[in-house]
């Protein structure tokens, strides 16, 4: 292992007769992949996140409940009066009436053993179509974050290798200049000068 001295900070902008040009252009390498990678890092980040949060607002706005009716008994035991309220949901079929008019049907979860006729609310688009209920906007702000933080550090990561691999590329240069230049000179320490 080489000896190091105490860090000098910004040694490679410092004037010195041992700096190389190699060590300065690391030097502005590794400063702009810090750079591209903050700002790519926070920008993907924040248009993540407020593209996600946008698209939520919009479900949110344009998704209406619909009160449906079960038209086939439900599978499973309906709850009793003896028994324990359950959360488990099993799938049936509903019809509805769109936000024109229209009437629809398809499939919704429901509490096992619905009766035929049992009114259940579902959400549906503008045209019509069966939807999940759309987030509140707690959960839209707590989704657009974590979706902006994965995609910004998704993001940074790009720049951050770049810059990884363009700082290995160059010590890998730099060491084979060190290997040509000491074959060049290595063979003059053996000769001795009195």
């Amino acid at each position: 292992m080489a000896f190091r001295g105490p860090k000098v900070w910004l040694w490679r902008w410092r004037r010195n007769p041992l700096r190389r040009r190699a060590d300065a252009m690391e030097a502005w390498v590794v400063l702009g992949a810090w750079l591209l990678t903050f700002v790519a890092g926070v920008v993907a980040g924040l248009v993540a996140s407020r593209t996600v949060e946008h698209s939520l607002a919009r479900e949110r706005a344009e998704w209406r409940p619909a009160v449906a009716l079960v038209t086939e008994k439900a599978p499973g035991a309906a709850a009793g009066h003896g028994a324990r309220p359950t959360t488990e949901r099993v799938w049936t079929e509903v019809r509805w009436t769109g936000p024109d008019g229209s009437r629809h049907s398809g499939q919704a979860r429901v509490a096992p053993g619905s009766a035929v006729g049992t009114a259940i609310t579902v959400w549906n688009d503008p045209q019509g179509h069966l939807v999940t209920r759309p987030p509140t906007t707690t959960q839209a702000q707590l989704r657009g974050a974590v979706i902006g933080v994965l995609l910004g550090v998704s993001a940074a990561a790009v720049p951050l290798i770049g810059g990884r691999l363009l700082c290995a590329r160059l010590e890998r240069r730099r060491m084979d200049r060190w290997d040509e230049e000491w074959a060049r000179f290595g063979p003059m320490w053996g000769r001795m000068t009195w």
